[in-house]
């Protein structure tokens, strides 16, 4: 097991909780008087000891506007800086590019623990990425959105795009290092995807505010010694919905939802 995985293996044993607590900071549903930084600093620390791992996504601080939270990539370094004393940190960036622009994209696991990945233009496009043995590499396999079945579902070889994506991931799993975001939106393509995608630990979006299937999201997203993350940003950011101790009542969200998750584990 890659450094990456051995780490969130012992964070969900530790916590007791495979939760992923996503940070992507929408400046108008913040209190006026807090800045997005305090906003990412006060829900971390609410929440960690409970999150087994934290999920900001990129383009979230990309559209930042400096008046509104400052510079966003410097706001995102901060955040993975801040989030990674308490828990592993995936960048959710969906990268996927070629030659040097893969090469260059693949720096921010200097900073990040673990990448969200696009994988449509091949191996070549992820190699800089999967070569990084100590970091996890989470490959978009079948994801939460409605839209999702334009491409995914098509239909090759007799079946659906998306379990050649998890055979692929499989066999790109060299170094230990790779996994799978699999939305808890679809229950159905969740069982039959674990048994495409073997023993690799998945990342599943979709529960909470998109109403996906907590039981499924546990029952398929772990792997066989436990390890695998379920993600809720918005049922767990803005559970608060604006008010003065918006972080208590994330970690109130958090908490619940560890709760109903360890039902079924």
């Amino acid at each position: 097991m890659t450094e990456f995985f051995s780490r969130l293996k012992e964070e969900i044993e530790t916590k007791d909780s495979v939760v992923c607590v996503g940070l992507d900071p929408v400046p108008s549903r913040i209190p006026d008087d807090v800045s997005v930084r305090e906003f990412n600093q006060l829900i971390i620390e609410a929440t960690s000891d409970v999150a087994a791992a934290y999920k900001p996504n990129a383009a979230f601080y990309e559209s930042l506007d400096p008046v509104e939270g400052g510079n966003g990539w410097d706001v995102l370094l901060e955040t993975v800086e801040e989030a990674g004393f308490h828990a592993p940190v995936i960048l959710d960036a969906k990268r996927g590019d070629i030659g040097n622009s893969s090469r260059r994209y693949a720096e921010l696991l200097d900073v990040a623990d673990a990448i969200t990945v696009n994988p449509y233009m091949g191996r070549d496009s992820l190699e800089p990425f999967l070569e990084r043995g100590d970091s996890g590499v989470f490959v978009l396999c079948k994801t939460t959105n409605s839209g999702s079945s334009d491409i995914q579902d098509l239909e090759c070889d007799g079946r659906p795009l998306y379990h050649h994506v998890a055979e692929k991931a499989v066999e790109w799993n060299t170094h230990g290092n790779v996994g799978l975001v699999v939305g808890a939106t679809h229950p159905e393509a969740m069982e039959e995807l674990r048994e495409t995608s073997g023993d690799l630990p998945w990342l599943v979006p979709g529960v909470g505010a998109q109403g996906g299937d907590e039981e499924a999201a546990v029952e398929h997203g772990t792997d066989s010694s436990g390890v695998g993350l379920v993600n809720s940003t918005r049922g767990i950011i803005y559970s608060g919905d604006g008010e003065a101790r918006f972080d208590s009542a994330a970690r109130e969200a958090a908490k619940k939802l560890q709760s109903s998750l360890n039902r079924y584990r």
